[in-house]
């Protein structure tokens, strides 16, 4: 079945509506409709996690937001963070919006302000209601701005994401949160805040009464000039305890100025994140400093900037000097190479606190890799979590972290999407699957040269693992003949996988008939995704009878880019409806 232009596509696919949510045991539920100038959204909390993000039906109907999930960037349709983030000033048609740490919720409704009861993320506190202002990607008109101030003080989070405010606002900003000493939360992402602004709305914060912990502004057209007011304001904040300052073009001389206050002794900042903030080498010495005086850093992120190999080395040597806790170190796309993988050796050798360590899109290569696993086998070592995405790893460097798998049961995520392990890394990653010492809960090798003759052994672990939960497969030319490999093992007893991607894999309809089968026999099985293959209605409407039966056990079906007919998506909404704890995405 051909598939149908842009116009055809945007008539088959109904539009949902769009929502606006108050979050707090607020006592009216007033709800007055306007025009959104965007329809077609999902509605809903986000889910679970440090930080909100989009849900699927977002990333649908946004397919510059593909890359975004709860994983690094190669997660959805890309191994490649944008190339597009600010350089200089901030230009809102070029600055990404996709950023991992920038808006991940729900899209809001047509309902101007719903207010609801919301039990408390996992980041805030657990023990009781959280009262927060949450809105995401409105354009506030002024009738709607002045109702909204009066609540800004009285909640302790809010989150206005993507709402047009502009430095003109941020004077009204400033007022209401100096009334508010409940405000445990701001996220202002994807606001051109700019530099003036920020002073402004710092002015806000600057009070003895203030009690913010989380302050969010990616996004914000933030420049050195704003990094000025900073060391003034971290040091009368003693309580913040996160700062997300992304996506902005502080530059070298920028960064500096913020690590005066991240030293004053009166910062106890726990999560610092600065990714594509056009940061080189020469902002790494003032890191280093950080990293060697601070005892309170817990979080590193410095992703996408050109940090080379000197700067990632200086960076070591203040983290070997230091004895901050610290738990999580993102280096991806920062122009690392091989003989950084010896520094970062000692790293996570003598870190016993280290949990996360993101190394993607850098040229480590399988010598690289070999000189970083005597780190990961050392006996001090608790690494969980593990991205080596796009680090020009052969099937000679997946050997050396087999070895790691083999030995470290701390470790349960892997990600080694798109490397050239092909066929024989597979093989060897199937081997020490099924290990019994090998306790890995997340594999992703997507892109990775895979082709059918690797699903035997994909098929054989996956019938005796029980510990692996997630196995992302995507972009490799498995076929039918590699899916239905699969679906024997997943159709044994016992299995236990729940999570299994497989988009562009070239599956056709024949390897529809094997994945409906598997779907009346597996009990474990809870998220498919199919996106991006080359099934049409038959093979589609195939796992819509499995999903009907109420033997199935899926409760989420990925689809992005598999077009059907009117029929077909006729019979997927209706059947969405008939069993409430499934989700279609397409």
């Amino acid at each position: 079945m051909s598939r149908p232009g842009p116009e055809r596509r945007a008539q088959a696919r109904r539009p949902r509506p769009h929502r606006v949510h108050i979050r707090g045991p607020l006592t009216a539920r007033a709800r007055r409709s306007i025009s959104p100038s965007a329809a077609g959204w999902d509605t809903g909390r986000a889910t679970p996690g440090p930080r909100p993000r989009p849900t699927a039906t977002w990333v649908r109907r946004n397919p510059r937001l593909r890359t975004q999930s709860r994983r690094p960037p190669h997660a959805r349709s890309s191994l490649r963070r944008p190339d597009h983030a600010p350089t200089a000033g901030c230009d809102r048609q070029t600055s990404p919006r996709q950023a991992r740490s920038v808006p991940r919720h729900r899209r809001p409704s047509p309902s101007w302000f719903q207010a609801s009861d919301s039990p408390p993320s996992s980041r805030e506190n657990s023990t009781s209601l959280i009262m927060s202002v949450d809105i995401h990607y409105e354009q506030l008109s002024d009738d709607q701005w002045r109702e909204l101030l009066p609540l800004m003080q009285q909640q302790q989070v809010v989150r206005l994401v993507d709402c047009g405010i502009t430095e003109a606002r941020c004077q009204d900003v400033s007022s209401a949160l100096r009334g508010n000493p409940a405000l445990t939360e701001l996220d202002l992402c994807n606001n051109e805040l700019g530099d003036g602004g920020l002073r402004l709305l710092l002015q806000g914060l600057h009070d003895p009464a203030c009690k913010i912990q989380t302050l969010s502004l990616q996004n914000c057209c933030l420049t050195e000039a704003g990094c000025g007011t900073l060391p003034e304001v971290l040091r009368s904040l003693p309580t913040l305890r996160e700062l997300y300052l992304s996506y902005n073009p502080l530059g070298d001389a920028g960064l500096q100025l913020l690590c005066k206050g991240l030293l004053d002794p009166q910062c106890h900042i726990e999560k610092l994140q600065v990714e594509y903030c056009n940061l080189t080498a020469a902002s790494c010495e003032a890191l280093a400093e950080v990293l060697k005086t601070k005892r309170d850093l817990k979080e590193l992120m410095v992703n996408s900037n050109e940090l080379g190999e000197a700067g990632v080395r200086a960076l070591c040597q203040g983290l070997a000097a230091s004895t901050c806790p610290l738990e999580s170190l993102k280096l991806e796309s920062c122009g690392l190479t091989s003989a950084n993988c010896q520094d970062l050796c000692g790293i996570v050798a003598s870190k016993a606190s280290l949990r996360e360590l993101y190394l993607g899109n850098n040229k480590l290569g399988d010598t690289g890799i070999a000189e970083l696993c005597p780190g990961l086998l050392s006996p001090s070592s608790r690494l969980k979590t593990l991205w080596l995405w796009e680090c020009d790893i052969t099937a000679s460097g997946c050997r050396h972290l087999c070895r790691v798998l083999r030995t470290k049961e701390s470790l349960k995520e892997l990600s080694m999407a798109g490397n050239e392990v092909g066929d024989e890394g597979a093989r060897l990653l199937c081997d020490t699957l099924l290990e019994p010492s090998c306790r890995l809960e997340s594999l992703w090798v997507k892109s990775c040269s895979f082709t059918a003759a690797c699903c035997q052994h994909f098929s054989t672990m996956l019938a005796r693992n029980t510990c692996l939960l997630e196995l992302q497969l995507g972009s490799n030319k498995l076929g039918d003949d590699g899916v239905q490999e699969l679906c024997t093992g997943l159709s044994q007893p016992g299995t236990t996988l729940r999570e299994l991607w497989l988009g562009d894999c070239e599956v056709t309809n024949s390897g529809c008939s094997s994945l409906a089968a598997l779907l009346l026999t597996n009990r474990s099985l809870r998220q498919l995704d199919l996106s991006n293959n080359c099934m049409s209605d038959p093979g589609v409407l195939q796992l819509a009878e499995s999903l009907q039966q109420p033997s199935c056990t899926l409760e989420k079906l990925v689809l992005f880019d598999i077009y059907v007919s009117e029929h077909t998506d006729d019979r997927l909404r209706a059947l969405e409806e008939s069993k409430p704890g499934l989700k279609i995405v397409y």
